[in-house]
């Protein structure tokens, strides 16, 4: 799987077998994806695993899990690198959600990893759809307390039940399809708007900051550290984009910074969403060359 992301691969090998999971290494990506996919289809929740350079390999099946949808959970986890540490591109692999059209789940924090990859499953069962999970360099190798809770029963044993006009990727089908992931993609956007994954913090600041992932918990040190009065809002789940929260958010302030890692992909949506709706708030960001493109 590689940096930052190996540590998942060990810490589940150590543990699946008492916690009673089915757990390999694949020979690469495309087969890890594959592999994955078959076993959601078959009703048992699956989990992928790779560093970004590796969605490169798993991408080809990726884009077409999207149109067939899945049965049992799918998440599909890449761990970016910003300012590579270990790898030998700094990719941002939040466009491959995009282009995709996969719903994108961005974590801050270790307790966050571990509530959000919950949601994550429930969000792919409830509209048939793997779900991109994201993590960073600094998510990835942080520690920190948990809170965890209950486990449940899973389903370890599957059955697979052949749907000619959904598993059978042919121009006839797929036509189809791609309207019917664009109708989930809708739905889920407003889910984007309603879930506690994207939420405001307000201290009666006249500037805002909108952030995302690790960013997050760099804006947290910098307003604690000189004791600033801005207001925040964090977004988990990113994309599809919480247009509502973000015209309501946007319309408070004249000024609002964007804050996030690698590329302005967030930047970019959040001032479609204003020229979409005639707002006149100043966005400052990475597009403007008021932050840092690295």
């Amino acid at each position: 799987p590689g940096t930052p992301s190996s540590e998942v691969g060990d810490t589940l090998y150590q543990i699946h077998e008492k916690a009673g999971i089915k757990f390999e290494f694949s020979v690469n990506e495309k087969v890890a994806m594959e592999s994955c996919f078959a076993a959601s289809v078959s009703g048992v929740r699956s989990f992928v695993f790779m560093k970004h350079v590796g969605l490169n390999v798993a991408s080809d099946p990726m884009m077409s899990i999207a149109y067939t949808g899945v049965k049992a959970g799918m998440v599909i986890m890449t761990a970016d690198d910003p300012s590579m540490f270990s790898s030998q591109n700094e990719q941002d692999n939040r466009n491959y959600a995009r282009i995709a059209h996969i719903p994108l789940i961005e974590p801050s924090n270790a307790q966050e990893c571990k509530n959000f990859i919950k949601y994550a499953f429930e969000l792919s069962e409830r509209f048939r759809i793997p779900v991109i999970f994201r993590t960073t360099t600094r998510v990835s190798h942080q520690r920190g307390m948990v809170v965890t809770s209950q486990s449940q029963e899973i389903m370890s044993k599957g059955h697979f039940t052949s749907e000619k006009n959904r598993f059978n990727a042919l121009p006839v089908n797929s036509r189809r399809l791609k309207l019917e992931l664009l109708d989930k993609m809708k739905e889920i956007s407003k889910e984007s708007d309603d879930t506690f994954l994207n939420f405001e913090i307000n201290s009666g600041g006249s500037l805002g900051i909108i952030t995302s992932g690790a960013s997050y918990g760099y804006v947290q040190d910098f307003i604690s550290d000189y004791e600033l009065k801005i207001d925040i809002l964090k977004l988990s789940l990113t994309y599809p984009s919480p247009s509502t929260k973000i015209i309501d958010f946007l319309k408070r302030y004249q000024n609002v910074v964007i804050i996030e890692e690698l590329d302005p992909i967030l930047e970019s949506d959040i001032r479609n969403i204003a020229q979409m709706n005639n707002l006149n708030t100043n966005i400052h960001g990475k597009m403007t060359g008021e932050l840092p493109a690295y």
